[in-house]
């Protein structure tokens, strides 16, 4: 759908949004359940804190630089199955397969070869990812013309998505159960499996049910194959330059850099704080605890931030609605230091309603947002739309951020000292962990808001883009 009378479809149906949204399932919980079995490569298996940063950035480093070339293969595909269905359809076979065997690991290999093992996986886990992702959400991107109909095609998306976030934190408690398993490396090895059977499947859903036309005839794409090679990496490279052009979409990308490589930097030490600040180092007597804190911040998201952030878009407009839920998070940020009370785990909770604001509102916003900058984008350079291309850069942003907070969380945590083998850690490793746990996302966001301020895209401009390209249209015809 690259023709501009394909993408004004104003309401798109509730079962072709839902359709979508099983696949933002799948692209969350993945990566929602990868954040929680991490864990267990310190806790269990004995991966040092550095090698630790290092599995977080290597693979996610590839996949940051692999998205671009994904996003100019999937824009000029020439099919009679569209552009995106087909490369959803194998990203997702290889994402799946590649994520339970990532985690067939055993203890007594050692932390060594179980580095190998699990970077040799992730390498490929990325790559499909890569191959799934950019086509799947330059899909949506491309579902509607509509200014506030793509905020609301994004909702259902984040609404069903967020429902990982809600699922993956209970697995912390499945795997130091003992009644469930006898150790939590057993626990990922067998939950993996359906982990990766589930999603491979709701990530084939879009492939199948969201409808797309043929590109077969489309003189507006470039060719692509061997035979095209040098061509093709020049007009990747074109393109690359092209979409950074735009200056309202190089303001998206860097608030989210901002925002979620702060967010994900300090994410993995909700359980360290939770285990050895409130708990004194045991993870059994923690119980749900760590499981409360991001199961009931994704119920939060689900039925409280993702509603209300969609009607302030339309009554405020979605600039004006990221700065205020942005706010409202930094107030939970701030929570976070007076209510992480030792015997008292229940105040943590009062912090996760403004909390939830920051990722929830971010994601909403932001891809309903690209998909408006690439109308900016025809307008200034004409056909071929290029939504997998802006797509692929704009989560090159987010997955180069998680790259970046994954090494800077094995290296915050060497650096204050914390030690995962002893259950009382050295004097000072928690308090700076809290430190860095609260100061560091505010600082992030407020830059973010910094960026966005004098953000151009408004309701306004958008209809006024939209017409211009109408008129092209009509003009060539």
């Amino acid at each position: 759908m690259n023709e501009l009378d394909e993408n004004t479809v104003k309401n798109v149906s509730m079962g072709q949004k839902i359709a979508f949204g099983f696949g933002m399932l799948a692209n969350q919980m993945f990566p929602a359940a990868l954040q929680i079995f991490m864990v267990i490569l310190v806790q269990d298996l004995g991966f040092p804190p550095f090698l630790w940063g290092l599995i977080f950035f290597l693979p996610r480093f590839l996949d940051a630089v692999t998205d671009p070339i994904m996003g100019f293969i999937s824009d000029n595909t020439k099919s009679k199955w569209g552009r995106r269905r087909q490369y959803i359809f194998i990203g997702a076979l290889i994402t799946g397969a590649s994520f339970i065997a990532m985690w067939q690991m055993y203890e007594v290999n050692g932390p060594i070869y179980n580095f190998w093992y699990f970077l040799s996986f992730s390498f490929l886990f990325y790559l499909g990812i890569t191959i799934f992702s950019v086509p799947y959400v330059a899909m949506g991107y491309e579902m509607s013309g509509d200014f506030h109909e793509r905020t609301r095609i994004m909702a259902v998306a984040q609404w069903i998505g967020q429902w990982a976030w809600v699922i993956a934190p209970w697995f912390w408690v499945i795997f130091y159960d003992p009644d469930w398993f006898e150790s939590a490396d057993k626990g990922a090895r067998q939950v993996s499996i359906f982990i990766g059977v589930i999603c491979t499947i709701l990530a084939i859903i879009p492939a199948i049910f969201v409808k797309s036309k043929s590109t077969l005839n489309d003189k507006n794409l470039t060719p692509l194959g061997v035979k095209y090679l040098s061509q093709n990496v020049g007009d990747i490279f074109s393109g690359f330059k092209y979409v950074l052009k735009n200056k309202p979409f190089r303001k998206l990308c860097i608030a989210t850099f901002l925002i979620f490589n702060s967010f994900n930097t300090i994410a993995a030490f909700s359980f360290f704080i939770i285990v050895y600040y409130l708990f004194n180092g045991d993870a059994s007597e923690a119980g749900i605890w760590p499981t409360l804190h991001g199961c009931i911040a994704a119920l939060m998201t689900t039925f409280l931030v993702i509603p209300v952030v969609t009607k302030m878009s339309e009554n405020f407009g979605k600039k004006k609605s990221f700065i205020i839920t942005q706010g409202i998070s930094i107030i939970g940020y701030i929570l976070f230091w007076f209510l992480f009370v030792p015997g008292k785990p229940h105040y943590f909770l009062y912090a996760l309603p403004f909390f939830s604001f920051g990722i929830g509102g971010l994601f909403t916003l932001m891809m309903s947002m690209t998909a408006d900058v690439c109308d900016l984008d025809e307008l200034n350079y004409g056909l071929p739309r290029k939504e997998a291309t802006f797509g692929a850069i704009y989560w090159l942003m987010v997955k180069f951020g998680y790259a970046i907070a994954g090494l800077l969380s094995g290296l915050i945590m060497s650096l204050v000292g914390f030690d995962p083998n002893v259950s009382e850690q050295p004097e000072g490793a928690i308090f700076w962990l809290r430190v860095v746990y609260t100061v560091l996302p505010i600082v992030g966001t407020l830059f973010a808001i910094y960026v966005m301020r004098n953000y151009e895209i408004s309701e306004n401009r958008a209809k006024e883009i939209r017409a211009k390209l109408r008129e092209r249209k009509l003009t060539t015809k």
